[in-house]
């Protein structure tokens, strides 16, 4: 039945003319190869205007979708721009496709084979009636755009001007895009030209750093121990003398000696031989510098009223490298610098002590003379005095030391100032002015020595050191000695002598102990001044004591009335004895056993035992009286000297204590 309508649709159509293959009339767009495809099913739905590419009446016959089938799929169905002709007839097609052939039909070129039967075709749903329909409505396309007006073709010329100018302004755009692009490229040439250009300059650089680095490495311990910064000069040559000074000298001093030792190599290089003349420069001018800031802090010494060891310390030790740095570089004028301040030191010693020794001259002192000995009685004594045309000052007592001896234990307690000393109205005793001269003297010259050494050393050694401390303090040891001479040459103080050689034994033990040597001599000399004096007053006591006992009968020559009014009691010697005998004991608690004390006590002990058995004699055939009046006299001494310690304070108590139990026998 659908083979009928078939025919008739051909027999009306076969009638008119072929239509060409060409689709360039046709106002409809240009389908793909892929819509034309008979193995492709459209993927719409319903009738489409574009469906009428399946018509039987097309310009591409069933021969050409039969040929397509043989293609690839997926591949185009146009393969030529040249148009093809081919059968419209649709009787002929219907027999090729059952097998039978025209034989008024022209051969086709194509061979339908078995295999083409089993194709399945997609009509995209339509029937075959859809389909021709579809294919007339494609048809009557081109004539409806023939019977369009010329007032459209006017509506459609200013949209094709439009078109035109948009055309032409993209072309405009796109031209300006391309320069644009051609000087993109050319700019990314010319960058990758300085690109190339810059690795290479890199790699030159990389080269000459490594190079540089390796010359750096072999020059710079050369330059660094030859080159002096801008800092270090300017500093040296128009800074301030501060705390950095000995720093930067050190630092000159070092780059010095370095360029000495290059200077005597044999191959000097040019570059030594140029900085030889500014480092020596350079070095005379810190040189000069330096002397003239010593010079300055030895005239501040000089200035009235000025504590010399504050500047000692402040402006000298502060910077004693700079002494050092010029004792190297310029020995002769470093030792005239030393003088110079040797000389104001010398001076300043002896001025201050010389006003002080005054000062201490000044003050009230207990007068002991020949007439303070044992044996000589009150009386007698205060007679002598009335006859003296001097006065002795208040009274004291020439064998008691009482609280004389706390100037020994207060070793904390300071020289009196010369304020103090020329003010104070007390009377004292000798060892008052003699510790607070002497005490002031050791302080001062244990400074002076210690400074000496901290500032003038390593620059000159110890012994030249000790030799110009005694320059600076000779006169005034000498001053000292002259005021113990003063103190203790007419003096029979036994007790204030014996307290001035101890005091002398404790500041040589605090010499020792600061490590002062250079004053041993001065102590020594002291002590040859005390010891003998010492002796020599203890002479005075022994004689007294020998002339005492001379003065005394051997043998009773009164009568028994008279020997009876005679009294057992101590005698005043022994209680005098006694006294001096505890301050000696008192005063030696440390005492070794090479000192002339213990020679001198056995002395005056031998004597005044001696005096006391001839005085017991006195009490003729009463032998219990002269054995009460030995008992008495014995236990005294024994009961005065009880307190005392040391090993010569034992020996003496164990001696009168085998006296005193004799005699208490004997009774």
């Amino acid at each position: 039945m659908w083979l009928d309508r078939l025919a008739g649709q051909a027999s009306g159509s076969g009638s008119s003319t072929p239509q060409s293959v060409s689709r360039s009339y046709s106002p409809l767009p240009r389908r793909t190869s892929s819509n034309l495809s008979p193995y492709v099913t459209s993927q719409r739905q319903g009738h489409s205007p574009r469906g009428s590419s399946l018509s039987l009446d097309s310009s591409e016959s069933s021969t050409s979708l039969l040929a397509s089938s043989r293609r690839p799929n997926g591949s185009g169905l146009k393969q030529s721009s040249a148009p093809v002709a081919h059968p419209t007839n649709s009787i002929e097609t219907l027999e090729k496709l059952l097998g039978k052939t025209s034989s008024s039909a022209p051969v086709a070129d194509s061979v339908i084979l078995d295999s083409d039967f089993d194709l399945e075709f997609d009509f995209g749903g339509l029937s075959l009636k859809e389909l021709a329909a579809s294919q007339d409505d494609a048809n009557l396309l081109p004539q409806i755009a023939k019977t369009q007006q010329p007032s459209n073709y006017e509506s459609d010329q200013a949209k094709f001007e439009d078109l035109h100018r948009s055309i032409t302004a993209c072309d405009d755009i796109l031209s300006s895009v391309e320069t644009n692009l051609t000087s993109f490229r050319n700019d990314l040439a010319s960058v990758s030209a300085d690109i190339e250009s810059l690795q290479d300059r890199s790699t030159a650089l990389n080269k000459r750093l490594e190079n540089r680095k390796e010359v750096e490495k072999a020059l710079s311990p050369l330059v660094e121990e030859l080159s002096v910064s801008p800092e270090i000069i300017t500093k040296i040559t128009t800074g301030h003398v501060d705390e950095s000074w000995p720093k930067l000298l050190t630092e000159l001093d070092r780059r010095a000696a370095a360029h000495k030792k290059k200077a005597n190599d044999v191959q000097q290089s040019k570059a030594t031989s140029d900085l030889g003349p500014l480092l020596e420069k350079l070095v005379q001018k810190a040189v000069e510098r330096i002397r003239d800031f010593i010079v300055a802090q030895i005239k501040a010494l000089r200035s009235p009223n000025i504590n010399a060891q504050i500047i000692q310390q402040q402006n000298f030790l502060k910077y004693k490298d700079l002494y050092t740095f010029l004792h190297k570089h310029h020995s002769q004028l470093a030792e005239e610098i030393a003088l110079a301040y040797m000389n104001t030191m010398r001076w300043y010693y002896l001025t201050q002590f010389t006003r002080y020794e005054k000062a201490l001259g000044k003050m009230k002192l207990h007068v002991l003379d020949k007439n303070d000995t044992l044996n000589h009685e009150e009386t007698t004594r205060m007679a002598s005095v009335l006859s003296a045309a001097r006065m002795t000052g208040p009274p004291h007592d020439a064998f008691n030391i009482g609280r004389r001896v706390d100037i020994i234990k207060a070793s904390e307690q300071p020289a009196l100032s010369s304020f103090l000393a020329e003010e104070d109205k007390t009377t004292h005793y000798l060892e008052v002015p003699f510790r607070s001269f002497n005490l002031a003297l050791i302080d001062n010259a244990a400074a002076e020595y210690t400074f000496l050494a901290t500032y003038f050393s390593p620059s000159l050694s110890f012994s030249h050191i000790s030799k110009n401390f005694h320059y600076i303090f000779d006169p005034t040891f000498e001053l000292g000695q002259t005021l113990s001479k003063t103190l203790v040459g007419d003096t029979y103080d036994a007790l204030g002598v014996l307290m001035c050689i101890r005091l002398n034994q404790h500041f040589a033990f605090e010499l020792q102990r600061r490590r002062v040597p250079a004053v041993d001599s001065y102590v020594n000399g002291t002590n040859m001044l005390l010891w003998p004096r010492l002796q020599v007053i203890m002479d005075r006591h022994c004689e007294s004591v020998r002339n005492l006992t001379n003065a005394t009968p051997a043998k009773a020559s009164k009568s028994a009335a008279e020997q009876a009014k005679v009294s057992a009691a101590p005698h005043q010697v022994t209680q005098r004895f006694g006294q001096l005998l505890h301050g000696f004991l008192s005063l030696s608690a440390d005492a070794g056993d090479d000192e002339p004390v213990a020679a001198s006590l056995q002395r005056l002990r031998t004597d005044v035992e001696a005096f006391l058995t001839r005085f017991g004699n006195s009490f003729g055939a009463d032998k219990r009286k002269t054995a009460r009046f030995m008992y008495n006299n014995y236990s005294l001494i024994l009961t005065i000297i009880g307190d005392t310690t040391g090993k010569l304070a034992e020996e003496q108590q164990q001696h009168f204590e085998e006296l005193k139990t004799a005699y208490q026998d004997g009774d």
